[in-house]
């Protein structure tokens, strides 16, 4: 299985020296900039477009708040559990990294030891671009979008072919989409009783329970108020 990839003939290895060439003609400043972002500003940029989408998802409201915050918490942990579902498929493929069998690569990220199929950063951002998608789709389409450009910056980086890229695409999505139900079963009712809790239901959705309730109560408040008047100007009448 070590050698998937091992002929210059291969179009997964052409494509590889193809898109790592582009490292070997830019300046040097630039692929400081996409070592930097392949390896971790697309995973930060992720996360913070899941933050966001929830601050946009808890802002709306609506009756799917629960069920939309549910998919955003299943998506980091659908990442996790793709990784971990990785680690033997690593280990039964045995793929050595691209630069360990081809010469002349360019690659930017130094101390890459472990094997190369499938890459766990295209897991990670493929999983949670997906997950977002099921939250939301305007951002999931932006997430995925991240997660593309993220497997381009390996294989640019030289620390992954582009079949690992895919391979890591195929796991994320395959992982979010066929435990999607069972996360759905799980985690929206949790969602659902955050949401009507005084204390931290705005987690989920602006002026949800705690909101409400200090409204309901300063309405019951007023109207003690009112009655209360109400029945003493009735007493001074009677006097």
């Amino acid at each position: 299985m070590a050698g998937l990839a091992d002929s210059g003939s291969n179009p997964d290895v052409d494509l590889l020296y193809d898109i790592n060439g582009l490292a070997k003609d830019a300046p040097h400043w630039f692929d400081r900039i996409m070592e930097f972002v392949g390896e971790w500003g697309l995973l930060l940029v992720m996360v913070l477009l899941i933050l966001g989408c929830w601050w946009t998802v808890r802002r709306r409201g609506g009756d799917d708040a629960a069920s939309s915050v549910a998919s955003l918490i299943w998506a980091p942990l659908a990442a996790g559990v793709a990784v971990l579902v990785n680690v033997p498929i690593r280990g039964f493929v045995e793929r050595p990294r691209p630069f360990v069998d081809h010469e002349g690569l360019e690659v930017l990220v130094a101390g890459k030891s472990d094997y190369s199929f499938v890459s766990d950063h295209s897991t990670l951002m493929m999983a949670m671009g997906v997950g977002l998608f099921l939250a939301n789709r305007k951002f999931g389409f932006v997430g995925v979008g991240i997660a593309l450009l993220g497997g381009f910056c390996r294989v640019y980086m030289g620390v992954h072919y582009p079949t690992d890229v895919v391979g890591g695409f195929a796991l994320g999505t395959a992982v979010v989409l066929l435990l999607s139900p069972l996360a759905s079963a799980l985690l929206t009712p949790l969602v659902k009783a955050v949401e009507r809790s005084p204390r931290v239901g705005w987690l989920v959705r602006r002026g949800s329970a705690g909101g409400r309730g200090k409204r309901v109560a300063g309405a019951g408040a007023g109207t003690g108020t009112e009655g209360g008047v109400g029945a003493e100007a009735e007493r001074d009448l009677a006097a």
